[in-house]
């Protein structure tokens, strides 16, 4: 083997090795993770290249904060129970990665489960 099939060879190796190693990086080290309420006004499955489940919670009444978030096509589950609850007021459990890509979704914030709940606001008795 000559010296420039060698380096091209090991260049090559080390370029999949460091983006394997960021792809994996990205997806199991986590930022942080949490729990929100809100109405679910918002879920889609978006996109022209890369079709993605993107949706929006509202936090109050007035609609004026609303948290962003995606959810992953590994998530049958997760998907099932966002179409279900569309409107309706739920909690749910999100983690945060460092970085996203295209076909992962376009936020950071992902689901990882959905609980209905019963509204702060509405029917209270």
């Amino acid at each position: 083997m000559t010296i420039i099939r060698k380096i091209l060879v090991y260049g090559i190796l080390a370029i999949v090795l460091a983006a394997s190693a960021y792809i994996a990086a990205l997806y199991y080290a986590t930022f942080s993770d949490g729990i929100r309420t809100g109405e679910l006004i918002k879920f889609s499955h978006k996109g022209y290249i890369f079709k993605t489940w993107e949706g929006e919670l509202s936090q109050g009444l007035s609609g004026s904060q609303k948290f962003a978030f995606s959810v992953m096509d590994n998530q049958p589950e997760v998907i099932e129970q966002m179409k279900v609850n569309q409107g309706k007021f739920v909690k749910i459990e999100y983690i945060e990665r460092y970085g996203t890509f295209s076909w992962w979704g376009e936020t950071n914030y992902y689901i990882t489960k959905v609980t209905p709940e019963k509204s702060p606001y509405f029917n209270v008795k």
